[in-house]
């Protein structure tokens, strides 16, 4: 079993070094030590993950320079339809996770990121595959094939936007948070990745733009088999958006989390390893990222690791812009050299 339970790392070298630790108090009122990614996964109730998880073909489209497999995987019994976009040639290839955007249209998740609908700026799964990356992109809880009474791609917006809410009140009365679903379901994506012999294992990324940026970070915080994430227009502290009425996105409603940890924590997590951050300046879901960028550095420094976080501000709001789409691509396949 390759995540951690809630007490024990579990991921033979995957998740946590074991030396960041927190005071935790116990039931009898003593103060013990607990490792810190331990703790987060505790709260949010993470269950072990398999390192290696076998998929279900359904088709497989021929897009020139690489092949589009429609596959379905398994986590904890969800079924998640997803794009296996395979290059053509010879392994071992880079590979990335693309979790896709929420931008309230719950109809695209993973055809967006792979190109199919929506805005092109969006298809980061596309141009990495087309750039000799294998790329897996999922279609995250409530979206495109995972909603309610709808599929595919169909709009049905009303009932998308309610049967969501319904998941959310449903997730935190059970213990089965749309958070706790997320993040499973993004590492169970790098575990079938992690499956596939055509797949370089030191090369493994993870990226995401806004909703998908939240589930990057996350994912890179509690799976160190991902060497390399870039988190888009969503690196923005818990307090700002309570204290500026911004909203908080349903995938990062856990309860009780604010009470120890902030979104600081979770990215100090992925150090020593790489990780981007792209933000703007009047960007009401990154507005505290240089905040954060700095707070995180030094722990990044304590770890000799200073040169591995990065962080590039642009000029202007919210959307993706071609000049952030080429850094972020660009930053990626330095990686495959």
């Amino acid at each position: 079993m390759v995540l951690v339970d809630s007490y024990n790392i579990l991921m033979q070298g995957y998740v946590c070094d074991g030396k960041d630790t927190q005071q935790i108090m116990n039931i009898d009122g003593r103060m013990k030590k607990m490792d810190v990614i331990n703790r987060m996964s505790e709260i949010i109730g993470l269950e072990p993950i398999t390192d290696k998880i076998n998929y279900v073909c359904h088709s497989v489209i021929d897009c020139d320079t690489y092949t589009r497999n429609k596959i379905e995987y398994v986590v904890h019994g969800r079924s998640i339809p997803a794009f296996l976009l395979v290059p053509k040639g010879h392994g071992p290839f880079p590979a990335v996770l693309v979790n896709h955007q929420h931008h309230s249209q719950r109809n695209w998740g993973k055809s967006e990121v792979c190109g199919l609908v929506g805005n092109p700026l969006q298809a980061f799964g596309s141009k990495l595959a087309c750039a000799g990356f294998v790329v897996i992109a999922p279609d995250a809880i409530c979206f495109e094939e995972r909603r309610v009474n709808a599929s595919g791609t169909e709009e049905n917006h009303k009932e998308d936007e309610w049967n969501h809410f319904l998941a959310l009140c449903h997730g935190i009365l059970t213990g089965e948070t749309l958070a706790k679903i997320a993040i499973e379901d993004a590492i169970g994506a790098i575990s079938v990745l992690n499956g596939l012999d055509i797949v370089d294992k030191f090369k493994i990324g993870c990226l995401g733009h806004s909703y998908g940026g939240n589930t990057t970070f996350f994912a890179a915080a509690f799976d160190q088999r991902i060497k390399y994430a870039v988190s888009s227009g969503s690196v923005v502290s818990y307090k700002y958006r309570m204290d500026n009425l911004t909203g908080i996105e349903m995938s990062s409603i856990i309860p009780g989390f604010l009470k120890e940890f902030e979104i600081a924590d979770v990215i100090k997590e992925i150090a020593p390893r790489h990780f981007l951050i792209i933000c703007s300046d009047d960007d009401k879901y990154s507005k505290d990222a240089p905040q954060i960028f700095e707070t995180v550095k030094k722990h990044y420094t304590s770890k000799n690791a200073e040169h591995n976080l990065q962080i590039k501000q642009y000029k202007g709001s919210h959307q993706l812009t071609q000049e952030r789409v080429d850094y972020i691509l660009n930053w990626i396949i330095g990686f495959a050299k």
